[in-house]
């Protein structure tokens, strides 16, 4: 994933998750560690996201600054897949939550198969754009 948006991601940690299943969609906020392919995040399987997510592992969701100006107003769309975290993405969580391991929580990750960053400091809607193919 390009410079910009790693230093997007880098200077938030909520992201807002959309799911959808039976045609029906819902979205949650979650706290994410980012480790440059992927968002990691902590969620219950009884939650209504993840059993959506159990249905219909397609997700998408948004990362915004908040901010009246304009001129400073970025942004980040994303879509992707949610599997169970790996073992070094778990580590990963930890090392910037140490907090959360006394929670025992289940942890999760979206493999990113395309993000949009809006950036209007680069110029009034300026948008960069990054795939992957997840089909390895």
């Amino acid at each position: 994933m390009g410079e910009e948006f790693e230093s997007f991601i880098g200077k938030h940690h909520i992201l807002n998750l959309c799911t959808c299943c039976d045609s029906l969609s819902w979205s949650s906020s979650c706290f994410y560690a980012f480790n440059g392919n992927c968002f990691i995040f902590a969620s219950d399987k009884k939650t209504r996201h993840m059993q959506n997510i159990a249905k219909n592992p397609f997700v998408s969701g948004t990362i915004a600054l908040e901010t009246k100006e304009v001129g400073l107003i970025q942004g980040l769309q994303f879509e992707g897949s949610v599997k169970k975290a790996s073992i070094s993405s778990k580590k990963f969580y930890f090392k910037i939550y140490p907090f959360a391991r006394a929670l025992f929580p289940m942890l999760w990750e979206i493999d990113i198969s395309y993000a949009k960053l809006t950036d209007n400091r680069l110029g009034f809607g300026k948008k960069l754009e990054w795939k992957i193919d997840l089909q390895r």
